[in-house]
């Protein structure tokens, strides 16, 4: 597996649009946010909403990148990275949310794709980043943990018990 991360173009939007065609029928809720805002089908529109340019109605300006594995020539997931963080995404959310397609889960994709995301926080000048988790997905914050993340602590946000986890860069 040799992954890489790429922003969404019409070069590659067979692959982006195969990948959230496997999400939209899981029937899940589709991390990170920012891939399911618009319908793929919509393309145009679904590039115009990936990113937050300015901040603006709670939002901060992010980057959304999805991860491509150049081995097979296939879309295994998504990150987006928040630039910086207001109250809200201090509490549930953080610098960074990501996800993988349901037929990728369990091979490592996040845990590399975390890695990769990392590197472009160090781009963007972020030397401390914080990745927040459901207490109940065990994967994610196993990823989080094998890239330096450590447990800060729980909080409670709609409901549901969340991880806080900081990672220096």
């Amino acid at each position: 597996m040799n992954l890489r991360l790429v922003k969404a173009s019409y070069d590659n939007k067979a692959l982006i649009c195969d990948m959230m065609e496997e999400w939209y029928a899981s029937g899940e809720v589709i991390v990170p946010w920012s891939v399911a805002r618009t319908d793929c089908h919509d393309y145009e529109r679904f590039l115009d909403d990936l990113e937050q340019k300015e901040e603006k109605d709670g939002m901060v300006p992010d980057s959304t990148f999805f991860c491509l594995d150049t081995d097979r020539n296939i879309m295994v997931g998504a990150v987006n990275i928040r630039h910086r963080l207001n109250e809200r995404l201090l509490l549930n959310g953080g610098h960074i949310g990501d996800g993988v397609r349901p037929s990728e889960r369990g091979k490592g994709v996040a845990t590399e794709m975390i890695g990769l995301a990392l590197k472009e926080c160090r781009r963007l000048g972020i030397s401390r980043v914080l990745m927040v988790c459901k207490k109940d997905n065990i994967a994610s914050a196993r990823s989080i943990v094998k890239n330096g993340g450590v447990l800060k602590n729980e909080v409670t946000a709609d409901g549901k018990t969340m991880q806080r986890y900081w990672i220096e860069l």
